[in-house]
């Protein structure tokens, strides 16, 4: 068996080949750890760290329409659970003026810890869990939109 592989084949393979790899590199930019933290009776700080690699950055949730993709949690329902409040940004937030979107754009570089405080309805042993979407960029580009599961175990 004869197997010819003409010239467009081969690009397509080798611009394929450079994409995944991209794509795999990528995936590494930012890496998130959880924990739950108790702090009063059956009430609970959950900690989304992210490490974020430099010269990369992910947005604050708080970041202006029309500019990137803000970090946003989304929580599963749980009849155990109450969130309670909005999910608050410990780190240094950086604001830019970014042309490309005409907006001055919120972010993180470096580490970031999203806290929500959740309160459970009855003392017992549960899990939080949900997902965030996120964008990583650097100044020169940016990577598709990202979206993580969580399970953090509340006890």
């Amino acid at each position: 068996m004869n197997l010819k592989i003409d010239t467009m084949t081969r690009s397509f393979l080798l611009f394929s080949l450079i994409i995944t790899t991209a794509v795999l590199k990528a995936q590494g930019v930012v890496k998130w750890t959880f924990k739950s933290k108790l702090i009063a009776d059956k009430t609970y700080e959950i900690h989304f760290t992210s490490t974020i690699q430099d010269p990369w950055h992910i947005y604050s949730q708080r970041s202006p329409e029309g500019g990137a993709l803000p970090t946003r949690f989304s929580f599963n329902k749980n009849p155990l659970v109450i969130i309670d409040g909005e999910t608050r940004e410990i780190g240094k937030v950086v604001s830019k003026y970014e042309e490309v979107f005409e907006v001055t754009v919120k972010y993180f570089e470096g580490n970031v810890d999203f806290v929500q405080k959740v309160k459970l309805k009855a003392s017992a042993k549960t899990k939080l869990c949900g997902s965030i979407e996120f964008m990583a960029c650097n100044d020169e580009q940016c990577l598709p939109p990202k979206t993580i599961n969580f399970s953090i175990p509340i006890q």
